[in-house]
Parts: C-alpha cells; structure tokens; sequence
C-alpha cells in the first residue's frame, strides 16, 4: 500500500511538470521563433519482490515472487526544432531562417543563438535583437566579426546573406548550425547555449522580410493540457483512496479494543 501511494505521487509530480511545460508552449505560441518543448519521463528501476513464505526441509527460504515498477519519473525536456511557419512582412529588419541554422548574437561577452529574427536598428545604428543584443556579422572589408551597423538608411540582404548598405555589401550575417542540436541549452529571451562548437560555414538560409512564427501547435497543446488534467485528476483520487485505506487500517481494524 505504501509503495503504491509513492508511486501515485510520483505519477502526480511528474504530470504537474508535463502541464507547466505545456502551458510554457501555450504562452510562447504567438513568439517568433519559438521551439516547442516536450518532457520526456523514464520508469524508475524495477525492484525485485522477494519473501520467505516458501518451507524447503523445514526452514524458510526466499522465493522470488516478481518484479515491481515504482513508476515514472522525470528525464528531462526535449526541444523541438521543427520548422516554424514562414510569415512575409514589409520590415527590412525582419528576417527569418528556411531551414536549418541560427543567428548569432552577442549579451555582454558571450556569443548566443536564437532563431528570433524580428531586429531593429538601434540609436547607433547597429542591428540588435528585441531585447537588445548585437546581431553579429562577418566585416567583409576586414574580416572580422563584429556586430553589424547599418546606419540610418534602410538595407538589404542578398541571398548570400551579405549585408548591403548604400548599394554596397558590408557585412555577411553570422549564421552558425551544430551536428546535434540536444547540444543547445535553452535560456531565456528566445536564445540558445551551445556545448559545442557551432560550425559558422554550414549553408544557412536567411530570409529578408520575413519571420519565423513559433512551431507550437496549439490544438494539440491544448488536447495534451486536458489529458494531463484528467490524469492528473485520476491519480489525486488514487491517492485520496489510498489514504483513507491506511487510515482505516491503522485507526479502526488495528485498534485495540
């Protein structure tokens, strides 16, 4: 009864974390360039169920009566990287990637990636990302990376993803793309971290014009938020069940009287 009730519990546990990652998906389904995410839940080991119920030559002996599963628990979050839907838009800062691949972008002294391409044009001039880090790019004159500055005129990007500015190409947009993606640690602000080394020379397909929209699906979201509901509502009263049992057994059947 006992193990039953942990596994219950862990059962609740683990559904209470697969709703909050829903409702994450569910909140971020209108931002650019959002990857849904998905929890991924293990068992815990099986455990041996053994007794000494069995008599050979007179004495006890153990007998193995099976295994037992003490339910799931959490394995952690996968991301997503499917597609988002391409949306067109008449904002030259506006790109988005076809395909595989991730802007680079720079907070302070670290270089991250996101695949938000909705840009503006800072009071300086240069381009940065909705909550204000440096887009980077290749300096073509000097080869350099660094982060791009378009002035105050408008500009364009060529299907090489060069930058050009005043008829004349300045930058090439640093795209970077890995061998595996479950490489990348998901922060926040719609960017990534990776753990290995990006690879800046991967054929990447940019955009200009236009955004990526999120890959959530809200329809299923939405039907994964009412199962995990019910099952959630089905353990409570497992549990609840359960409890009343022990309660029973400890304060009336095992009562002295």
């Amino acid at each position: 009864m006992i193990r039953g009730l942990y596994t219950a519990v862990n059962a609740m546990v683990t559904l209470e974390a697969k709703q909050d990652v829903i409702t994450s998906n569910m909140a971020n389904a209108n931002t650019n360039g959002y990857k849904s995410e998905d929890l991924k839940v293990k068992k815990f080991q099986d455990v041996l169920i053994q007794n000494k119920d069995k008599v050979v030559a007179g004495q006890n002996v153990k007998n193995t009566i099976g295994s037992l599963s003490l339910g799931a628990t959490i394995d952690g979050t996968d991301v997503k990287f499917t597609q988002g839907d391409l949306s067109s838009t008449d904002k030259d800062t506006d790109m988005a990637i076809d395909g595989r691949g991730f802007f680079s972008v720079k907070r302070g002294n670290n270089t991250y990636f996101t695949r938000d391409g909705q840009f503006r044009v800072n009071t300086a001039g240069y381009l940065v990302t909705s909550e204000g880090d440096s887009v980077l790019g290749r300096n073509i004159k000097t080869g350099a990376t660094e982060p791009i500055n378009v002035g105050n005129g408008s500009f364009n990007v060529d299907n090489s993803n060069n930058v050009i500015v005043n008829g004349a190409p300045q930058y090439k947009i640093q795209t970077a793309d890995f061998n595996d993606y479950k490489n990348l640690k998901k922060l926040g602000d719609n960017l990534y971290e990776a753990s290995e080394n990006p690879n800046y020379n991967a054929q990447v397909s940019v955009k200009q014009k236009t955004l990526e929209k999120s890959n959530v699906n809200i329809v299923n979201e939405m039907v994964n938020m009412m199962t995990v509901m019910r099952s959630f509502e089905t353990t409570q009263k497992v549990v609840q069940t359960m409890d009343e049992t022990l309660s029973k057994a400890a304060n009336e059947i095992g009562s002295v009287r």
